[in-house]
């Protein structure tokens, strides 16, 4: 007959392990990277560089945007603004977009500077970028 203070440990045990698996830490998704190419007209790219940098990055900002670098660059004949994003995980991500996206007030300077100055993108094209474990940027990396 097993003994009572084994059977009240085992018993304790048993009643304590799912809280312990659901207190447990969930692994934490790897950070990644948003790599973000506008097509922009050439007539208007001094006004678009103009509204991203006065009013696009500070609105993104506010709604925890990291912006790691930003670019200009001509392919196929066409003027490409270029730039690079940090998130912790792709929710964190698509909340942030959700977020700026309904932002009344990059609405009402969309608004405004289309009206003034017509058309400011022609093609968006966007790529998640997910690091992989031997890339030469992350710690411990193998070659």
């Amino acid at each position: 007959m097993p003994s009572p203070v084994r059977t009240l440990t085992l018993a304790a045990l048993l009643a304590l392990a799912p809280a312990a698996a659901i207190a447990a830490p969930a692994t934490t998704p790897a950070p990644l990277q948003q790599l973000r190419i506008y097509e922009i007209p050439r007539t208007n790219e001094g006004v678009f560089h103009d509204r991203f940098r006065d009013h696009a990055l500070r609105i993104m900002a506010r709604h925890g945007f990291a912006v790691r670098s930003i670019w200009r660059s001509e392919h196929e004949g066409k003027v490409e603004f270029v730039y690079l994003l940090d998130w912790p995980d792709a929710a964190t991500m698509k909340a942030a977009w959700a977020a700026f996206m309904a932002d009344e007030e990059w609405a009402a300077i969309k608004k405004e500077t289309g009206a003034r100055h017509g058309r400011f993108v022609d093609a968006i094209s966007d790529r998640t970028l997910e690091p992989v474990p031997w890339s030469p940027d992350r710690a411990g990396a193998g070659g």
